[in-house]
């Protein structure tokens, strides 16, 4: 969704006509329960034409399937002998996440703090503990 009515919010290249009133009326548009179903929330700026005009080549699609295939491998592998149901960090519920998303302390320092300031639901919590999993299923790595 555009950040405002204009679009404009928070571009760097062009002024955002709306009041901060309109803004945040804008923004409350959706509401925390649906924002909390959305996993990822992503701001995307504006690309600039040389970067879009340039030759240069990004990660290959079949090279980014392989590292998704590896990291699903992975979840299969790791969920198999729970034999109930879970095969992937999606399907998770809270035991498993306990016992696979385990966050050192900077982590844990770093998502209580995200708790408090966001007031994030336990709902929100678990989604971003797999989604963190995830991640480091996809970068190779053990830990989160």
């Amino acid at each position: 969704m555009y950040p405002c009515p204009c679009g404009y919010f928070s571009d760097p290249e062009r002024a955002c006509t709306c009041s901060h009133q309109t803004v945040t009326r804008y923004q409350k548009r959706i509401s925390g329960p649906m924002l909390d179903k959305i996993d990822i929330h992503i701001e995307v700026r504006r690309v600039d034409f040389e970067k879009l005009s340039d030759n240069r080549r990004g990660e290959a699609s079949d090279e980014i399937l392989a590292r998704v295939e590896v990291a699903r491998q992975k979840q299969r592998a790791c969920f198999a002998d729970l034999n109930n149901g879970v095969m992937t960090n999606a399907d998770m519920r809270v035991a498993e996440v306990r016992q696979f998303c385990e966050l050192d302390e900077v982590g844990q320092q770093l998502i209580k703090a995200a708790m408090s300031q966001l007031q994030l639901s336990a709902r929100a919590y678990h989604r971003i503990l797999k989604l963190a999993r995830t991640i480091a299923d996809l970068a190779g790595e053990e830990n989160i």
